[in-house]
């Protein structure tokens, strides 16, 4: 009797044993390319070399492996059910499209420690919204970046070499006076995907290192300029990932103590995001302009100006020299709350973004994926699903 793969394999493979290409699989990748690219990351996951594999799988050289890993050779059916079984892996792992397997590296940022298991399922979440976006832009042909650009800096960069290469990106990318009015827009642009999600407490946001889908992730039920903040440092890590790679997870109130390696990688992004959303050249007149005001007064409405928290202000202010210890002695952190409102007054943004939901429509309109797995992969019930489409203004593409 077949046991759940090879059932699964049977359907899929035809008479010849060759990989038979599923119904959507009409852009991007073959299946076969798929398969040969996950196998690859599952062997490297599991700290096995070619050879390991190779006399794992019974083939009698590791060539034979290195060519399907390659995509030089496909793999037939009861080599992949072999697979399976010597990793201990599902038939989904190799074969699903609309996740990631073995691609993305994620470094987390969040309040307090988050228990490993509720990170991974958080991560599970998010690598299947990402892979949903990267699919669906393949089979309706989205154009994609062809070059990542990249920073000019290491871990050996000073904090000043952090903060001149995001003023000199405020310039080069044309940011204007208030950098977190077009940041989003100016990102978006590079090929990444922005979605502001509702994670579980204490995850605070993320960045995501995919081929062809690199992301970030905002919670967006914190503050206006705690998330634009959260926005530049994570592009950051986006933008210095292959030099300075960033640790899975890093806890928020400590990114400002401790002498560690790590520690210094999240400095050096604090530094960038706060010159970034700050550039002194713009900061300077605002600042100049409140002389005289009443210290609360001042930082609370210069942040407003340039929609940041009056503490991410403070912090730049200090660091460009233009408050004294004296003026630091002279502010109650409490009063910049909200930079001095009683509650954050602006409205949350929408879940995920505007983008990502209308390529979802389009993928549901043209039979890309189904109802069900659409909101299996956002975790929605289906008539959530139908209200994420009427709050975007879009017609809900499916019968209720």
């Amino acid at each position: 009797m077949q046991d759940y793969h090879e059932f699964c394999l049977a359907s899929r493979y035809g008479a010849d044993k060759q990989w038979k290409s599923p119904k959507f699989q009409t852009a991007g990748d073959t299946m076969n390319d798929l398969i040969c690219r996950r196998l690859k990351a599952a062997r490297e996951k599991a700290g096995l070399t070619q050879a390991e594999l190779s006399e794992k799988l019974g083939f009698k050289d590791r060539q034979t492996l290195a060519a399907i890993e390659a995509g030089q050779r496909k793999i037939s059916a009861e080599e992949l059910l072999r697979a399976i079984k010597v990793l201990a892996l599902d038939l989904d792992y190799f074969t699903d499209s609309f996740q990631l397997a073995g691609e993305g590296r994620f470094s987390w940022r969040t309040q307090e420690g988050a228990p490993n298991k509720l990170l991974k399922e958080f991560e599970d979440k998010a690598s299947r919204w990402i892979a949903t976006w990267r699919r669906l832009g393949e089979l309706q042909g989205a154009k994609t970046s062809a070059l990542q650009p990249t920073l000019p800096l290491s871990e050996r960069s000073s904090f000043e070499q952090a903060q001149a290469a995001a003023e000199k990106l405020v310039e080069e990318w044309k940011l204007g006076n208030v950098p977190a009015d077009s940041l989003e827009s100016a990102i978006r642009k590079l090929g990444t995907l922005v979605l502001y999600v509702d994670p579980p407490q204490p995850i605070s946001g993320a960045a995501c290192q995919v081929p062809g889908a690199n992301a970030i992730l905002i919670n967006r039920k914190e503050p206006e300029g705690r998330r634009h903040f959260d926005l530049a440092h994570e592009l950051f890590h986006i933008l210095t990932w292959e030099q300075m790679p960033p640790e899975h997870a890093e806890i928020v109130e400590f990114l400002y103590q401790g002498k560690g390696k790590q520690k210094r990688i999240e400095q050096l992004a604090n530094n960038f995001a706060a010159a970034l959303l700050m550039p002194e050249r713009a900061l300077l007149p605002r600042w100049q302009a409140r002389d005289g005001q009443e210290i609360h007064k001042r930082l609370n409405s210069t942040a407003s100006d340039f929609l940041v928290t009056a503490t991410a202000l403070k912090w730049r202010l200090t660091n460009l020299g233009w408050l004294t210890k004296d003026d630091l002695l002279k502010i109650n952190d409490a009063k910049l709350t909200f930079n001095g409102r009683l509650k954050d007054q602006q409205p949350l943004p929408g879940l995920f973004n505007a983008e990502f939901v209308k390529r979802l429509h389009t993928g549901l309109s043209k039979g890309q994926l189904s109802v069900r797995r659409a909101a299996e992969i956002l975790d929605l019930t289906i008539e959530a699903l139908a209200e994420l489409f009427r709050e975007r203004k879009l017609s809900v593409p499916f019968d209720l």
